[in-house]
């Protein structure tokens, strides 16, 4: 197969900085999108895989899947993508089509394997696959997403992941207007989920342990400000809730939350993929209440999303890097430095 090469940046080993890389993309397939990147988001995720805190890293791992970009060009089964168009990719560049949930939309689980972007077994050129810390991605038009034209396209790479992760689980269990809605913690993720659940008109309220949150909170759409450390705020809102989502990346003790639900009210995880603190099986029997996950969200749910963060103009809170600060992001994101999300400016890369 014919290839090109292009530059991006990869970590090594688990120990190494990202550094200048040269990768090979595959030629069109008939069925592909050849897309310019020109913003990437910087998710934790692209952390934890390039420092191997899942233990399934392969190097050299080049992060990235909040891709913003322009088609180049498109294969001669295309029709729904032209030369120009602004579009993004995602968690995901391929399933099987075939399984049940690829067949139910919910390429996220399909049972034979998705492709993530990176580092997931690259079915056409061997190896893994590389992300958008790069100058291009090739990629099967099933999952190239358009991206409205109105919204900023720097501010909607994060979108991609952190705004798919938490619009899905608020439009599977229905959230709607009037409805109570608690977002536990505030990250790149919850910032997010404030924004989507201010959107969708529900009273949404921050849950946090640190008061010096509450005026970002408001300002991005919080009705109040719950201070989960605060008993005599916990007793006030318990048994309250209509919805909670619980955006805490590590294990945490859950049973405080717990006691905010309403009868038959659904808290969902979409951070803490580890083991978690043990939970009181009273809380959740005393009330039929229900605590779920949720993985991002399939192509077609994501293109919903980002067809209403066009209508109702919601967009990331970003700060936008070069290529070359990325080690030194790395180090901010740890420490949770950083409002909310970082997007690399990609001309930074294609000038280097």
């Amino acid at each position: 197969m014919i290839m090109t090469e292009i530059k991006a940046y990869a970590a090594a080993s688990k120990e190494d900085d990202l550094k200048p890389y040269k990768l090979e993309r595959r030629e069109l397939t008939p069925d592909d999108v050849k897309i310019d990147i020109l913003y990437c988001g910087v998710c934790h995720s692209d952390l934890h895989q390039v420092r191997n805190d899942w233990k399934n890293s392969v190097y050299p791992v080049v992060p990235g899947h909040e891709i913003i970009g322009k088609v180049m060009s498109v294969g001669d089964h295309v029709e729904n993508f032209k030369e120009g168009d602004l579009v993004g990719v995602g968690c995901l560049v391929d399933s099987c089509q075939e399984c049940s949930s690829c067949k139910d939309d919910l390429e996220q689980f399909c049972e034979n394997g998705a492709t993530f972007t990176y580092n997931s077994p690259d079915k056409h050129l061997g190896g893994h696959t590389f992300g958008g810390y790069s100058e291009a991605v090739v990629v099967d038009k099933k999952f190239v997403l358009k991206v409205p034209e109105n919204i900023d396209a720097k501010a909607a790479a994060p979108l991609l992941c952190a705004g798919i992760t938490t619009w899905s689980p608020l439009a599977n269990w229905g959230v709607k207007k009037g409805d109570k809605v608690g977002v536990i913690g505030l990250g790149g993720l919850g910032h997010m989920g404030i924004k989507f659940a201010h959107a969708l008109e529900a009273h949404t309220v921050m849950i946090t342990t640190s008061p010096d949150k509450s005026e970002d909170a408001k300002s991005l759409g919080a009705d109040e400000v719950l201070i989960s450390k605060d008993e005599d705020q916990m007793k006030k809102h318990a048994g309250s809730f209509d919805f909670l989502l619980n955006t805490i990346p590590v294990g945490h003790d859950m049973n405080p939350y717990v006691g905010l639900l309403k009868r038959d009210a659904t808290m969902v995880l979409v951070g803490a993929i580890e083991p978690l603190e043990p939970l009181h099986g009273g809380g959740i029997v005393m009330g039929r209440k229900r605590i779920a996950g949720s993985l991002i969200g399939g192509i077609k749910e994501t293109q919903e999303m980002l067809d209403f963060c066009g209508e109702h103009n919601v967009v990331a809170d970003i700060e936008m890097i070069n290529i070359q600060d990325i080690n030194e992001a790395y180090d901010r994101l740890q420490k949770s430095d950083v409002k909310y999300r970082f997007v690399i400016d990609m001309k930074s890369l294609k000038e280097s």
